[in-house]
């Protein structure tokens, strides 16, 4: 035993509380009723020890096991919220590794009085689920007495052992925790007694069909319990092929919504029923369902069987009605395919503005959760029928998380929001994953049913009517869809897994993941029935809910070659390749134009050859934008080129750049908090780190190719990617910190800040400038010179030349800004003409100083604010400066319309302000004021004088 083992049990000896040696849970008592106060004690060294050694609060994520003695499938979940804190479910430290809570479970958990628990199952985890605690096996599970005995039966054991067929000999087998009388009987008649024992067993064979009641007594003294187990007979499969025009899985609806065909893919199981709202819940034989002819499966993609259906008649059309699957007289799962499910912990946090008219859930009839039919379901005609998607050069993609973008988390707000992102550019919504997942506040990638919506974004027809609304807006919508992983909520997962992990017989998931990165439980896309699976779930969205592609998470694991790291897992795979051409082949067969987005991230040789299919990959540039908005620039961190398709040697604009993601942390909030600094100028200083946001922005739309924004990038959000609920960062910075999946702050006022408010102008402009400008999609030549503090971009096209220019230092620099051609330029951005004599002339920039010029004159976006001059100001206020050119000073002479406050400012051709006057207030009439240039380098400046809400600026050159 290791010294901290003999810590630990002498603590637990002192402290009262059984040594835990090799165990991750015990009870005290040990059987306990549901009725009795119960601890339990945690040990967090044993299991998977996930939170070894964890200094934090430790709480227990806790449910009940009702349906049987024998059952894994808990519900009734004492807590809310698996990312929050739940204060009734913390548990006490004891010592440095052990943890304990005390309750009574008939109190403890949320359900009905009466309830019969047979089981309590938990895990351990941290505050927000960051950090779980598991058993060896993955769930724990403690048994709970039934009486003063705990009387079990141990035998038959097993899913669907309590089915067995008519006039076979079965061995039943119980026992008592304490010694007493024990009797069996079948059906009322005695077929077996021991005397002063703690077990009994005995051979009984069925001779009616149907249930037959198995019942143990014990009796010691006065003392009498006895506990009762049902013996169903089942009779032989029917071998029937599903009936011409059922669906392959999930339910078609015949005879008017009437009947309804039930279709389940599970190879090698024995035998299957329907049950529901339909027949009561009840396993007979008109539930028992028919199996196809290849009970197996074959290779074939197009032709994977081992299907079980069965026809449900009787039905009221219109109504819905509630269903599982019950596989081989045991487990219960719902369809994989079904489009609704109701969940019996989450659905209560489900509030009727979000999703009005909820089903309730049958509590009492069944457990775990259900999934809905409904024949004649009210539908949702799409009006925008003519709608063209962007091409991709063209693409503005703004992802979100309906659930940190709008506070009522709902579609219907969500397409009150589309005003506000037309209006900025945005031509493509990259949706987070809505897909039915765990839980209800969730990034989305615990996806466990692919045909549902999660009802916690509200019901599917009101997905379908944003999706419409964004078409009529010219705003294309594409899924994040999880396909690499899927966790234990799915009946997929369920109906074959052992020991904590999938079954080495399942026909989707591997055992053991095959790559480093996983999370849940691995697809196996070399298998037929995982491609069928999959092509079924891109097929769909496609056709019901018009959407216009995806965006498939983690799509470097779909490979069957184990790796166990990074860098092994980077390198060029055929057989990824493959499988990807084979998805891409069948998604253009659906869709010709539909977009198939990867979240590749892996070796440019591979995600070239992805391109070259017509695959779109994302192209991550976090990093280096963020060190250059920083300002550090040391060995070319900062040198963000390979956002440029051909920088990586790709034919096709195939690369969706990025800034930032829902992955990675917001520039932001690094500026502020890490920014670099040199004298009085600090990227820490807001409005300078805002302004630095507009000078990233200028190097980034302007680039040719698709391009992504994160939510409230456009207004500079700066709430760190780890970001507690409390609104804290944990100390020490950790991107990957344990409040990363925690909910954000909702900050639409940041639109009403005037510095914000410029910066979504900014990207306003330059994504117009992007998509309406043809030259931006195919030009001629576009060239990058990216590697130094100061960095240039010069887009080249017979139809419009751009030079771009910028200092990403914190100190003043110079730029040889290698116009293409001599004469008249403009910055796009302020409107103000250049005259260009001299094309490599330097320019001096201050730091954070950029500008977009254009060949010709282009106007921004009709209503956007980035220069309130006006004539009818120029005229009132009549500036003028004097000698022009000046020497070691000017005068200024204006007249006021009315008494006010004077502000002058000078800044160069570029826009960047180089000196500043103190403000006074001045009586209205003709007035005079000295500027001094002492300190200004030879050149062409612009000066501005303001007083209340109007400006003049005039130019002034100077000459020392």
């Amino acid at each position: 035993m290791t010294r901290l083992r003999l810590l630990l049990s002498l603590v637990a000896l002192l402290a009262g509380i059984p040594v835990l040696r090799a165990q991750v849970v015990t009870t005290q008592p040990s059987p306990f009723l549901a009725s009795q106060a119960v601890t339990i004690t945690y040990n967090a060294t044993q299991g998977n020890a996930a939170l070894a050694n964890f200094t934090g609060d430790v709480y227990i994520w806790t449910g009940v096991v009702i349906d049987r003695p024998t059952g894994t499938q808990w519900t009734n979940v004492k807590s809310p919220s698996f990312n929050q804190a739940d204060p009734a479910a913390k548990m006490t430290r004891v010592s440095a590794n052990v943890y304990t809570i005390t309750f009574t479970p008939n109190t403890f958990y949320p359900i009905p009085a009466g309830t019969t628990i047979y089981r309590l199952g938990m895990i351990f985890k941290n505050a927000d689920g960051s950090l779980v605690g598991r058993g060896p096996d993955g769930d724990i599970y403690v048994d709970v007495a039934q009486n003063q005995f705990d009387l079990r039966f141990t035998a038959p054991t097993g899913p669907g052992a309590t089915f067995v067929p008519l006039n076979t000999p079965t061995t039943v087998t119980g026992t008592s925790a304490v010694p007493a009388t024990l009797t069996l009987s079948l059906n009322g008649t005695q077929v077996a007694q021991q005397n002063n024992a703690t077990s009994i067993s005995t051979s009984v064979t069925l001779t009616q069909a149907g249930a037959n009641t198995v019942r143990l007594t014990a009796t010691n003294g006065t003392s009498t319990a006895s506990s009762d187990l049902v013996l169903q007979t089942r009779p032989a499969v029917t071998l029937a092929a599903l009936p011409a025009g059922a669906k392959r899985d999930g339910v078609t609806y015949i005879n008017n919504g009437t009947s309804a065909i039930l279709s389940l893919t599970a190879p090698n199981k024995q035998f299957i029923h329907a049950i529901g709202e339909f027949n009561n819940w009840t396993a007979n034989e008109a539930s028992y369902m028919k199996r196809t002819p290849n009970a197996a499966g074959t290779a074939a993609d197009n032709s994977v069987d081992g299907r079980w259906w069965v026809q449900i008649d009787g039905l009221t059309a219109g109504r819905e009605y509630a269903y599982q699957f019950q596989v081989d007289g045991g487990l219960r799962v719902p369809d994989p395919f079904t489009e609704k499910v109701l969940d019996p912990n989450n659905d209560r946090f489900i509030t009727a503005t979000t999703y009005p008219n909820l089903k309730a859930y049958p509590t009492g009839q069944t457990t775990g959760i259900v999934s809905v039919l409904q024949s004649n379901a009210p539908g949702y005609t799409f009006q925008t029928t003519n709608f063209q998607r962007p091409k991709k050069e063209d693409m503005v993609v703004y992802e979100l998380l309906p659930r940190d973008f709008i506070a009522r988390h709902d579609y219907q707000t969500l397409v009150d929001t589309l005003a506000y992102l037309q209006r900025l550019g945005v031509n493509v919504i990259e949706l987070m994953p809505v897909n039915e997942f765990e839980g209800n506040e969730s990034w989305g990638y615990n996806t466990s049913f692919y045909f549902a919506p999660d009802k916690y974004y509200g019901p599917k027809n009101d997905l379908k009517r944003f999706i419409d609304e964004c078409h009529r807006r010219g705003m294309a919508v594409v899924l994040d869809m999880v396909l690499n992983q899927s966790f234990g909520q799915s009946p997929m997962v369920q109906m074959y897994f052992e020991d904590g992990n999938p079954s080495t017989s399942n026909p989707w998931f591997n055992r053991t993941a095959t790559h480093p990165f996983n999370v849940g439980y691995d697809f196996n896309h070399e298998s037929a029935f995982t491609r069928y699976f999959s092509k079924r779930v891109m097929e769909f969205w496609l056709k019901e809910y018009n959407i216009d592609g995806y965006r498939f998470d983690l799509s470097k694991g779909f490979t069957q070659k184990v790796t166990t790291d990074v860098g092994t897992w980077n390198q060029y795979d055929q057989s990824r390749v493959n499988i990807w051409k084979d998805y891409r082949d069948f998604l253009v067969s659906t869709d010709a134009t539909s977009y198939s987005i990867l979240e590749h991230l892996g070796n440019n040789d591979e995600e070239k050859v992805l391109s070259d299919m017509g695959l779109m990959l994302w192209g991550e540039m976090n990093a280096p934008y963020n060190e250059a908005t920083m300002g550090y620039h040391d060995g070319g961190k900062s040198n963000f080129s390979g956002g440029y398709y051909r920088q990586r040697g790709w034919d096709q604009p195939n690369l969706i750049s990025f800034m930032e993601s829902h992955d990675k942390e917001r520039l932001m909030y690094k500026n502020v908090a890490f920014g670099n600094s040199s004298g009085s100028y600090s990227v820490k200083n807001l409005p300078t780190a805002l302004k630095r946001q507009e000078m990233a922005a200028a190097f980034f739309f302007p680039v040719p190719g698709p391009k992504m924004i994160w939510q409230f990038g456009e207004v500079g959000y700066d709430q760190s990617i780890s970001t507690c609920s409390d609104g804290t960062v944990p100390a020490p910075y950790d991107v990957e910190g344990p409040c990363k999946l925690a909910n954000k702050p909702i900050l639409w006022n940041y639109y009403q800040n005037a510095d914000r408010r410029r910066l979504y102008d900014v990207y306003r402009s330059l994504i117009t400038l992007k998509t309406q400008e043809p030259a931006f999609e195919n030009p001629a030549s576009f060239t990058q010179n990216l590697n130094g503090a100061v960095k240039t971009m010069h887009l080249t096209d017979p139809r419009l030349n751009v030079t771009i220019v910028g200092n990403f230092d914190v100190q003043t620099a110079t730029v040889v800004p290698d116009f293409q051609a001599a004469g008249t330029w403009y910055n796009y951005l302020t409107g103000e003409a250049v005259t260009v004599t001299n094309t490599t002339a330097p320019l001096t920039l201050a730091p954070g100083q950029y500008a977009v010029y254009t060949s010709r004159r282009i106007a921004i976006p009709a209503g956007t604010v980035l220069s309130s001059k006006t004539r009818r100001e120029a005229l009132a206020l009549q500036l003028t400066a004097a000698p022009n050119p000046a020497g070691a000073s000017a005068q200024l002479r204006y007249t006021l319309p009315q008494a006010g406050t004077v502000q002058v400012t000078v800044s160069n051709l570029l826009g960047a302000t180089v000196q500043t006057l103190p403000a006074t207030r001045q009586a209205a009439g003709n007035r005079e004021l000295e500027l001094p240039l002492s300190n200004l380098s030879n050149g062409v400046y612009l000066v501005r004088l303001t007083t209340g809400e109007q400006q003049q600026t005039v130019r002034l050159v100077v000459q020392h």
